[in-house]
């Protein structure tokens, strides 16, 4: 770089400004100039950032102001009548000193243990979800980019945690308005239970961060193999951090203009019906699987991805026995994320619905895949049974509660088709997903949450706020079972806005990361191996890992020569 002088005259700042125009000229000090540039605004973004937050973290966010509640029967007496004076009291008695008035105990303070307890263990089970990611992904990706996955998953599930806590909770499950919570940062006055659930608010934090660590793992099944970690880390900040709990809060958020939709004064006040996502179809899996898809189409294809259209195909699994060991794995840790969200033990019937409708529909869900890639190519593929399944578990996250045990083998089944076709589409569209993250998870999610609207049964409704029984005053019939349209209109339009908006933001958070350079791993990293290049470390360093090695105990063919 020039000096600021000419011989012993120190520049004017008119030949400043002449020697930056000429440099300008030059593509490499433009590139420096907008990196420079930019990393004074993130600096300063940067400061702003922390004026704002440490104070928050050390003085703490004063609560929402909640109306009191009235207290119930079994906690709040109701005040007795004072007995009357003597007649013949003496004038100059003292007057007796007034009884204190007896505390009032809000319905929502009171913390239910056995709602809690099982709110927490299906935590438990969901975050062991990580675990079954780790291995489908590490499966079903090259041997060359395991220990990628490995990093990737436990760093993406560190940082998920830091974020929920410090300020995605509050965006998505707070009070503020229909379109982001503002309100717990740092977990600071935030209430003792959640809402009227009756479940202790940090045992429903700890619920709802195993969920949004899921969101993030969806969304690097797709950029397997070619993305670069800071590029990786910037992303998942924008999804754990904003992306997933602000358009989650639309859905699930106490005031969200999707869970309020069809009331009087809210969005869309004429159709009479809100947005039902139980579990999760839309909310985690088409988040997850929008934001995996934007990040494909931005990265382009892996090195030496050969598609059909072209003459290749998918590249190859490298161990298929952990690949569908993780798929399994997560259908286990299914049961703590679909009866789970009931939040309720004490809904004995709702949990074992929810539990058999899950199961239902990712058995049919694997039988119809398998089958159907079984006639067309005559093979029975591990690939396709296992996404199969998965993509049944998906698709009945949404309708689990609201659905006979008869409609979940249909969406299931309808799921195993969907999964294969949205496979193709997919490679038909040159589009890299190793894993099937977008297939799988959006694809099906989408499809999950619009089948409520069809196979609603009429029998069941939502939770409502009584912590020990579902509330029936009201009950979800979908098209199918004579309830008209309106559900299946509401579904419609609730799925159809998180997709666009997760996916156009997505995009836009790709496009800014991947202007940087940062987003793609280099060619010589890639063509070197992501685990070697990013990490120093092959997953199996004492094994030669070849294509060409023949089976143990196969016959070794001799050359001709040397007989």
């Amino acid at each position: 770089m020039a000096s600021c002088t000419r011989g012993s005259e120190k520049l004017s700042f008119k030949n400043k400004l002449a020697r930056l125009a000429e440099r300008m000229k030059d593509p490499e000090w433009r590139r420096y100039g907008f990196v420079l540039a930019s990393g004074k605004m993130l600096g300063m973004a940067a400061v702003l950032g922390m004026m704002i937050v440490l104070p928050m973290m050390f003085n703490g966010t004063p609560a929402h102001a909640d109306s009191p509640a009235p207290a119930p029967a079994a906690v709040a007496a109701p005040a007795e009548a004072a007995p009357a004076a003597p007649a013949a009291a003496p004038a100059a008695a003292p007057a007796a000193a007034p009884a204190p008035a007896a505390p009032v105990v809000l319905a929502k303070d009171i913390v239910n243990p056995l709602n809690t307890v099982w709110t927490l263990i299906a935590a438990f089970l969901v975050f062991a979800m990580q675990v079954g990611f780790v291995m489908l992904e590490a499966g079903f990706c090259r041997s060359r980019e395991t220990v990628n996955v490995l990093v990737e998953c436990v760093f993406d599930t560190a940082l998920c945690g830091i974020l929920f806590w410090a300020f995605g909770y509050a965006f998505m499950f707070s009070e503020g308005n229909g379109f982001i919570g503002y309100h717990w940062f740092f977990l600071k006055g935030v209430p003792v239970t959640y809402g009227t659930t009756g479940v202790a608010l940090l045992a429903h934090w700890i619920f709802q961060f195993a969920f949004a660590d899921t969101c993030s793992t969806i969304t690097s099944g797709a950029m397997i193999g070619r993305t670069d970690f800071i590029g990786d880390i910037l992303y998942s900040f924008c999804v754990s951090g904003f992306i997933y709990p602000i358009i989650g809060h639309w859905a699930w958020g106490p005031d969200g203009f999707l869970a309020t939709m069809g009331s009087a004064g809210k969005f869309l006040p004429g159709l009479g019906m809100n947005f039902h996502d139980f579990a999760g179809s839309t909310v985690v899996h088409t988040i997850g699987g929008a934001v995996a898809l934007a990040g494909a189409i931005v990265l382009g294809p892996r090195i030496g991805r050969k598609f059909k259209r072209d003459g290749g195909g998918p590249m190859t699994p490298h161990d298929l026995t952990i690949a569908v060991c993780g798929g399994l794995l997560l259908w286990f840790g299914w049961y703590g994320f679909n009866p789970g969200s009931t939040l309720s033990a004490m809904d004995f019937e709702g949990i074992g619905r929810v539990a058999a409708n899950t199961t239902l529909a990712a058995c049919a869900a694997a039988l119809t895949a398998v089958f159907y890639i079984y006639f067309r190519t005559g093979k029975w593929d591990p690939g396709a049974i296992t996404n199969g399944f998965l993509a049944g578990l998906v698709a009945i996250t949404a309708p689990c509660y609201w659905v006979s045990p008869f409609g979940s083998v249909i969406i299931g089944g309808i799921a195993g088709i969907i999964v294969i076709l949205a496979v193709d589409l997919l490679e038909y569209l040159r589009i890299d997903d190793p894993i099937g993250a977008v297939p799988v998870h959006m694809v099906n999610g989408i499809w999950g949450t619009i089948s409520l609207g069809l196979f609603a049964s009429g029998q069941f409704s939502a939770i409502g706020s009584d912590p020990i029984a579902p509330d029936l005053s009201s009950k979800l019939t979908g098209l199918f079972y004579g309830g008209g349209s309106k559900v299946l209109i509401a579904q419609v339009i609730g799925s159809a806005i998180v997709t666009i908006a997760t996916f156009t933001v997505s995009y836009a958070v790709m496009k800014a990361i991947d202007a940087f350079g940062l987003l793609r791993l280099s060619v010589d990293g890639e063509h070197d191996g992501m685990d070697l290049h990013e990490h120093g470390i092959s997953a199996y360093p004492e094994y030669v890992i070849s294509a060409l090695s023949a089976p143990a105990g196969a016959p070794l063919k001799v050359p001709a020569s040397k007989k």
